[in-house]
């Protein structure tokens, strides 16, 4: 297998552009050669490092993915188009050799870099923006390389999941990170309705095309007065935080063009209130009273509490020889 390199031999130490987004043109790698094998440091030194990049301000590059960039042996790139612009806003010289790897490669590119760990070798791996693993390319990489008891560290560092969440004024102490959702509408609605009674903070991403589309969907399996927040370019120069109820959110969004880089945090769903035993048994009475089988109504009264119907029937069986 060999990797897609961009540009020639002194490609990384340059800091030349190249390439593409996959470094193929017309499907067929540019530039050439295996990767290049490592010295290495000592045996089982060797290390597979995920470094989080800024997701909009360049300032909130962190000084050890500065020393990271500069010192490791292979850094492995989303893309190594946008790594080699970052690297430039940052005043940092990539030291070691750039490889592409990505959603659409990394399955080939996982074998050999895993190599160069073995080797004691140091590789960093990096996406666009944020933290790879989260809803971009690493997964792959580092579940191999746990397989293969290799070393995994990470450098922490900006995150758009984390930074949306404490923007959105909700609760932050329990929440979950749903991706984005499927684009077909019918799909969407589905996996939606199926997070209703989640009562966790829920963080969602989105393309721009979709965001109203999307919030009207939320509306609809959540409800059009559920809490939620749009957030838009964060740390950016037009960053924009949006909070409102779904159907107020979604009416925004429907009504102009939103553009840029999305996350939606919705609240989670409320406790529902639980109602006493003595309660349950005076509704399931009444409708008793009024016609009703008592089996069918103790099994309605107990789907909408969520009580066990064996208990509500026992209870309500109990009140009546009184």
């Amino acid at each position: 297998m060999r990797f897609p390199f961009v540009g020639g031999p002194t490609d990384a130490a340059t800091g030349a552009a190249g390439g593409n987004r996959s470094g193929c043109v017309r499907g067929r790698p540019r530039g050439g050669g295996r990767l290049a094998r490592v010295t290495p440091q000592a045996p089982g030194t060797g290390r597979l490092v995920l470094a989080a990049t800024p997701i909009g301000d360049v300032e909130d590059a962190s000084p050890r993915l500065r020393r990271l960039l500069e010192e490791a042996d292979v850094v492995a790139a989303e893309d190594t188009r946008r790594l080699r612009a970052l690297a430039a806003r940052m005043g940092v010289t990539v030291g070691g050799r750039v490889v592409s790897h990505h959603e659409h490669n990394e399955a080939a590119t996982t074998p050999e870099l895993l190599d160069v760990v073995r080797g004691g070798g140091t590789v960093l791996v990096v996406t666009d923006a944020g933290m790879p693993a989260v809803s971009d390319p690493g997964f792959r990489v580092v579940s191999a390389a746990v397989d293969a008891g290799l070393t995994v560290t990470a450098a922490p560092g900006p995150s758009a999941v984390l930074t949306a969440l404490a923007l959105s004024g909700l609760p932050t102490d329990r929440f979950c990170f749903e991706g984005f959702p499927p684009r077909k509408p019918g799909e969407r609605l589905r996996a939606l309705t199926a997070l209703e009674r989640e009562p966790r903070t829920m963080v969602f991403f989105e393309a721009p095309h979709r965001l109203a589309a999307t919030l009207a969907d939320m509306a609809t399996a959540f409800g059009a007065d559920r809490p939620a927040a749009v957030c838009r370019e964060l740390t950016k120069t037009y960053e924009e935080v949006v909070r409102d109820g779904l159907g107020a959110l979604a009416a925004w969004a429907a009504a102009g063009e939103v553009r840029g880089e999305i996350a939606v945090v919705v609240a989670g769903a409320p406790a529902r209130e639980v109602a006493s035993e003595a309660d349950l048994v005076a509704e399931v009475l009444a409708r008793a009273d009024g016609g009703e089988r008592l089996k069918d109504a103790v099994a309605e009264v107990a789907q909408v509490a969520g009580v066990p119907k064996r208990d509500l029937y026992a209870a309500a069986l109990a009140a009546r020889g009184r």
